[in-house]
């Protein structure tokens, strides 16, 4: 039988006797981490599986929406004066395709010239039963394409392809509360189980390229070690700032407070409207209308409603330019009554902790660096299933090495003593 490689790489190594009980020590905490990181893995790793593949198809969601319903989210744009219609005629246009007890709850702006305005509303059925629809509209002659069911609430699994893998990849279909909060919990897990591997990884030796590199014409169970401890080196720098985000977006009231500990974090969704005898709410363009003015430049993205009595409106807008900033997304928080503006997320002028906070979804999405960042993001997410795969084959490998040892042991043993009778 050939030799496995042992993650130990440490066996061989001549140490100083003076050294020795400081090797000892060492050698021990590499025990107790490779024990974390192989249960961890072991518990967890299909589950950073469908966070990583379904993270790389959502990583080009809106490219993947548009090829599967062409006819619903693209337009043609005109030759001449290829100008949106006035927002207030578009939201109009999407309040007559529904129902009147529709409740506006948001909208997305076309993310290029060739895509349709996406208007969302929650219907309610009955008292038990509320549906998700979404409505596509021309944004150049406010006229409605058609529209869809996303989900219902009487149903765990979304109507659509990508709010299928959406709500897999951020709640694991279960209710939202629960669900984002165990797959929070998973995600904080799984960063120590990347970081756990990184330890494992790290060459006591000093020597760096075989461990950064795959052995040429080596066995297969190297050649299994090798694309693991290869996948998992080359992808810790993108998963561990990508896992981070996530546990933020799905529990950002644990994550908030942690980070307050260090700098002060406002957080928009803390902020409510202020409702007044006798006062009715300004409509989303308004409220659109006084993001601009704050931020003239750029091009709004995602539109919030207010939903509630108390609840606000959000308008985020992205490609707004600032002197001394990487980041060009803003989101502005308004009451829906007196159209004040109550927050603004802005890293120009943001605290250490609010800036950090503005970077988990451009991080998370790889949209931070482009086309370079949602590349790596989605082949980060790949990398998660081929480490789980390898990983559990290294661990069958040394199961089965161990007990090939311990029966050899033992048949050594009884033929000692049969030789000795």
């Amino acid at each position: 039988m050939k030799n496995n490689p042992d993650v130990k790489q440490t066996h061989n190594i001549p140490v100083p006797k003076a050294d020795r009980s400081q090797w000892v020590s060492l050698k021990v905490r590499r025990r107790f981490w490779l024990d974390i990181h192989l249960w961890l893995g072991l518990v967890l790793g299909l589950f950073i599986s469908i966070f990583g593949i379904t993270g790389s198809i959502l990583v080009f969601n809106a490219e993947i929406n548009e090829l599967l319903n062409p006819k619903l989210m693209t337009v043609a744009i005109p030759d001449h004066n290829p100008t949106y219609k006035p927002l207030g005629n578009i939201f109009q246009a999407g309040e007559m395709a529904m129902p009147k007890n529709a409740v506006h709850t948001g909208g997305t702006y076309p993310r290029n010239n060739g895509a349709a305005f996406k208007d969302n509303y929650l219907l309610p059925i009955n008292t038990n039963v509320t549906e998700s629809w979404e409505v596509y509209i021309n944004p150049y002659t406010a006229e409605v394409i058609g529209k869809q069911l996303m989900s219902s609430s009487d149903s765990p699994f979304p109507k659509t392809f990508i709010s299928f893998i959406f709500e897999l990849h951020y709640a694991l279909f279960l209710d939202e509360d629960p669900g984002y909060l165990i797959v929070g919990a998973m995600g904080a897990l799984l960063i120590i189980s990347v970081l756990s591997g990184l330890i494992l990884w790290w060459p006591l030796t000093g020597k760096w390229l075989p461990a950064m590199t795959i052995k040429r014409k080596a066995s297969v169970e190297r050649l299994n070690f090798d694309l693991h401890k290869t996948f998992g080196f080359y992808s810790t720098v993108v998963l561990i700032p990508v896992l981070f985000s996530g546990v933020y977006m799905d529990v950002p009231e644990h994550v908030v407070p942690v980070l307050e500990l260090f700098s002060p974090v406002t957080y928009r969704y803390w902020f409510n409207s202020t409702p007044k005898p006798d006062s009715k709410a300004i409509t989303m363009a308004d409220a659109v209308a006084i993001a601009n003015t704050r931020y003239p430049t750029g091009r709004a993205d995602w539109l919030y409603g207010a939903t509630t009595p108390i609840s606000t409106y959000t308008v985020c807008k992205n490609g707004v330019e600032a002197a001394g900033s990487f980041l060009h997304r803003r989101c502005v928080v308004i009451d829906q009554y007196s159209g004040v503006i109550l927050d603004v997320d802005d890293p120009s002028i943001g605290t250490a902790g609010e800036v950090f906070t503005h970077w988990q979804w451009p991080l998370h999405s790889g949209q931070a660096f482009g086309w370079t960042g949602r590349i790596l993001v989605f082949l980060s997410g790949l990398a998660c299933p081929v480490l789980f795969v390898t990983g559990v084959i290294r661990w069958l490998q040394k199961r089965r090495a161990k007990r090939y040892h311990l029966s050899k042991a033992l048949l050594n043993n009884l033929t000692e003593h049969y030789d000795a009778q």
